[in-house]
């Protein structure tokens, strides 16, 4: 099994623990060079929130897509729309990635704006 099989076997059985608590789930994607956050609310199907560091605001004030504080700043910008969205807790869904580096980095400033988890 190679390493994105077993993220994805991984990612699947958080989330079968996440579809249980019926509360929008704050998913991560990180690639090489970007990374990705949205609100997705599972029981109508439809992103609330979103942010990425492919934005092309963000891109041209962010030098690199793929470190610690761009990260903490897409966990920033996704909580902000969140909360304008109306929503303020969240289930975080890691998608199979370890909690450490980029992943917490958004974690922790989506915590610092406003959501809980």
């Amino acid at each position: 099994m190679n390493k994105n099989l077993a993220r994805l076997r991984r990612a699947r059985k958080t989330r079968a623990r996440i579809a249980s608590q019926a509360k929008p789930r704050l998913c991560v994607f990180r690639s090489g060079r970007h990374i990705y956050a949205q609100v997705i609310d599972d029981s109508q199907g439809k992103v609330l929130a979103q942010a990425s560091t492919v934005e092309g605001e963000l891109r041209a004030s962010m030098g690199r897509g793929a470190d610690v504080a761009a990260a903490a700043t897409i966990g920033q910008r996704v909580a902000a729309k969140a909360l304008a969205v109306g929503v303020k807790e969240v289930a975080f869904d890691r998608s199979g990635y370890r909690y450490h580096g980029r992943v917490r980095a958004l974690a922790d400033a989506a915590r610092e704006g406003g959501l809980s988890f």
